[in-house]
């Protein structure tokens, strides 16, 4: 008997219950971060400076529900709307999704574990400044929320192998 494919392999965007549509953020915080837009070029400049309602160790929402409400700018993705979003970051799970592609080794759904994304240096934990600390946008311009991030595998360590002889002598 084979696994069925995931439900992100299977079913579009539109198609998604709430709980899956919600399960595909892999909690990196990077779509959380400022964004100025350039006049002339229309050019998405990123930052690294964080919406005052994210928590930048968990890299989390601290007011998820209340959000719209105490930041009115607070965009709310949907399948539509991410046709108009031109700034989410490459690795966004909604928009790897919608283009077909799969989604990353860190990312929860794929390794189990909610840390990962951490683990992987793919979140804003560590890398980010809280809105209320920053001063001028301007002064934050970053390029790494905007790039796809390397994402390496952490290393594991081994055990050194045992490198004696038989009667306990190093060979």
């Amino acid at each position: 008997m084979t696994d069925s494919p995931p439900f992100w392999q299977v079913r579009r965007l539109d198609e998604m219950t709430t709980e899956e549509w919600e399960s595909l953020c892999d909690g990196c915080g990077r779509c959380c971060l400022h964004k100025l837009r350039e006049d002339e070029t229309d050019t998405v400049l990123y930052t690294d400076v964080a919406c005052r309602l994210l928590d930048i160790d968990s890299c989390r929402c601290s007011d998820y529900a209340g959000r719209q409400r105490k930041v009115p700018d607070c965009v709310r993705l949907t399948p539509d709307a991410l046709e108009d979003i031109d700034w989410l970051p490459p690795s966004c799970a909604y928009r790897l999704v919608a283009d077909g592609r799969p989604l990353a080794w860190w990312h929860p759904l794929v390794s189990g574990r909610p840390e990962t994304v951490h683990e992987a240096g793919v979140s804003v934990r560590g890398r980010a400044v809280s809105e209320r600390r920053a001063g001028p946008l301007e002064h934050h311009i970053a390029d790494w929320p905007g790039q796809m991030p390397a994402g390496r595998k952490p290393r594991v360590r081994r055990p050194a192998r045992d490198r004696s002889g038989p009667d306990g002598e190093s060979r």
